[in-house]
């Protein structure tokens, strides 16, 4: 036991581990918590152990600076100031009269409860991809471009021999590049950006030249593989019976309609597809942060609007690794502050409010490049399913809004059950937006993950793992 205040770090990617460095740094006690089993997360995701990787590096670019999240995380667990819980999946954040109960289920099974108590909390919570569907994206063979990612960062697997990168954002030339180097024959990148909207925002750009030279070194490593790029392109339809077999892309007007006659049928199997990605707020929304559209809002220290609670990252906002990196380093800082009932000086984080100031207005240039296609719907057959959970096809929803008057979310979720399943509309929801023409909300979820009665039956009882404020 100790009277050292005590913040609980949600998320193990850059932003956390940023977080927990600044904070252990000055003292507070910290608990790192993740659901993966090493830390990392989907940025500086590592290959299991037992895969012996010899050169992880070759997997990442800005590895200097993970090395130094890792020592610096491992100086500090060996230090005694910081505990590391992986595999902690965690569903549930109790405010208590006095500080906060984390609430987590432990290894892959997910049936044995631990709670983490602590005196404030700081959700480094990340994102996840963005997939608009379209006729065949349920077919074996097609998953998200991170998926695949993950897969090869992970396990050193690839999922397919030829590959369509399809979607849009800055994420698919390292996906496209990644899986071309481990062997993968790219056969397209398919991009729905119009150069010339890259062009309309080349000032900002330009202020980044390091980002700009990461975009240039994955688009010549492309080239030199001679690998087919359409820009202002988008997916029509994936076919296939068992697995995808190949893929119809065409261009896209001025306004971002396909243009009829240029369809092209492109044979592959594996299609990987992002547009875009969303920050993960459930924990936010079920503590009740005031949410900015669809991220978490703070203020200049990253704190939200709820006593005791500080959010960096995606979370906030998607705005790439070093982002994340400035936004963890400061609300670590601000955290071990307030905790002391100190007021925090902003001069130990001035380099780092700088660095996010010029991040923020680089992710915005970017958000305004790589939107999805504008009249993406028009491509979506009635009979496409959008909600794979509960098997809502988009007549469904279109009938919904059409016919018996739906005009939000939520009106179309109890008409359609659309959002209902096992996801809660995480993956559905922007696409049920879209085809419903209303805007994407968040929604209030009972929790943050689906538990199983028996572990909720199980989270008092006294053999229950537990830590301590």
């Amino acid at each position: 036991m100790t009277d050292r205040p005590h913040l609980a770090v949600i998320g193990a990617g850059p932003a956390g581990l940023a977080a927990t460095l600044a904070a252990a740094g000055h003292g507070t006690r910290v608990t790192l918590i993740d659901s993966a089993a090493e830390a990392g997360g989907q940025f500086y995701r590592q290959p299991a152990t037992e895969l012996h990787a010899r050169r992880p590096q070759a997997l990442h670019h800005q590895w200097q600076t993970w090395e130094r999240l890792r020592d610096g995380l491992h100086n500090h667990v060996k230090a005694g100031s910081v505990q590391h819980l992986t595999e902690h999946h965690i569903w549930f954040v109790e405010r208590l009269p006095r500080g906060f109960a984390v609430h987590a289920l432990l290894g892959p099974e997910q049936q044995d409860p631990a709670t983490v108590h602590a005196d404030a909390v700081l959700l480094a919570t990340g994102g996840y991809e963005q997939v608009l569907p379209f006729p065949g994206w349920t077919l074996p063979g097609v998953l998200t471009a991170g998926g695949a990612q993950a897969m090869l960062k992970g396990t050193l697997t690839v999922p397919g021999r030829r590959a369509v990168v399809a979607g849009t954002g800055p994420l698919l030339l390292p996906v496209a590049t990644g899986l071309a180097a481990a062997g993968v024959e790219i056969v397209a990148l398919v991009e729905s950006a119009d150069p010339r909207t890259l062009l309309r925002q080349s000032r900002t750009l330009a202020a980044h030249p390091g980002k700009l030279g990461e975009g240039v070194l994955y688009t010549g490593q492309l080239l030199r593989r001679r690998t087919r790029t359409l820009y202002h392109h988008t997916v029509v339809e994936a076919h296939g019976t068992d697995r995808v077999e190949a893929v119809t892309v065409a261009a896209l007007d001025a306004e971002g309609r396909v243009r009829p006659g240029t369809e092209r049928r492109i044979p592959c199997d594996t299609l990987a597809v992002s547009h875009g990605m969303l920050a993960h707020t459930d924990l936010a929304e079920s503590l009740g942060c005031r949410l900015d559209g669809t991220h978490v809002h703070v203020d200049e220290e990253q704190r939200t609007d709820v006593p005791g609670v500080w959010a960096a990252g995606e979370a906030t906002g998607i705005g790439g690794s070093g982002l994340a990196l400035a936004e963890g380093h400061i609300a670590g800082n601000s955290a071990a502050a307030r905790l002391a009932d100190t007021e925090p000086d902003p001069g130990e984080w001035a380099a780092a409010a700088k660095s996010r100031t010029k991040l923020r207005q680089f992710a915005t240039a970017l958000d305004r490049v790589y939107r999805p296609p504008a009249h993406w719907t028009e491509q979506v057959t009635d009979d496409t399913v959008v909600c794979r959970c509960e098997e809502v096809t988009a007549g469904a929803v279109r009938e919904a809004v059409g016919a018996l008057g739906a005009g939000d979310l939520r009106t179309v979720k109890l008409l359609t059950r659309a959002g209902m399943g096992w996801c809660q509309g995480r993956v559905c929801g922007p696409a049920v937006a879209g085809l419903a023409g209303c805007a994407l909300t968040a929604s209030r979820r009972p929790f943050a993950r689906s538990v199983a009665l028996v572990v909720l039956a199980r989270a008092g009882e006294e053999s229950a793992q537990s830590y301590v404020k």
